[in-house]
């Protein structure tokens, strides 16, 4: 096995996107996104976490009480992330069917009791010239944080997203222009 620090990826920047279900997907790492795709600009310090839950019940033999097999029963992919931009896209998704629209010279949300919001979401996460995409087709935010207001902190929007599988069964695609991916000793 090779040690080779130039293989080791740090986040340094990206940002996420989501568009409506049906968009046209990415289909690399770095070709510019169909127009539908929404950024939701900046992060907190803390990035994105791309999270599995996977559930597994162990089998116990009666010989020797030892586990003979797992099976996986359940297995969730998450992503999550605090957005700090207060801005109309993110408001839309932190408060999942309500639209932001014009007031005179001013916007105004009416946010109402949380609707199923299908999208699709893409996050690109950048280091140096190394890129890696990933993608869901069918996601969902199923989880929001508490939205803070204080002095001398940013209002915060915490939000997970679950990805659930698209018309092929895949929960997600990653692409990445890194040689190393292809790098298999």
């Amino acid at each position: 096995m090779a040690l080779a620090a130039d293989e080791v990826r740090v986040a340094i920047t990206g940002e996420l996107f989501s568009a409506p279900p049906g968009s046209t997907a990415p289909t690399d790492a770095a070709t510019a996104l169909d127009a539908a795709f929404i950024g939701h600009g900046y992060v907190s310090e803390d990035g994105v976490t791309e999270n599995w839950d996977d559930s597994v019940d162990n089998i116990v033999a009666w010989q020797n009480a030892v586990t003979v097999r797992a099976a996986r029963t359940e297995s969730t992919l998450t992503l999550a992330c605090t957005l700090i931009q207060t801005r109309g896209s993110n408001l839309e998704l932190f408060y999942p069917g309500s639209s932001v629209v014009a007031n005179l010279a001013e916007w105004q949300i009416d946010v109402k009791p949380a609707t199923a919001d299908p999208r699709a979401f893409v996050l690109n996460v950048v280091d140096g010239t190394e890129l890696i995409r990933i993608y869901i087709g069918n996601g969902e935010l199923t989880e929001r944080g508490e939205v803070p207001y204080q002095n001398g902190e940013a209002v915060m929007y915490p939000v997970t997203i679950t990805a659930y599988p698209d018309a092929n069964g895949n929960l997600m695609q990653k692409f990445s222009n890194s040689a190393a991916w292809g790098t298999l000793t």
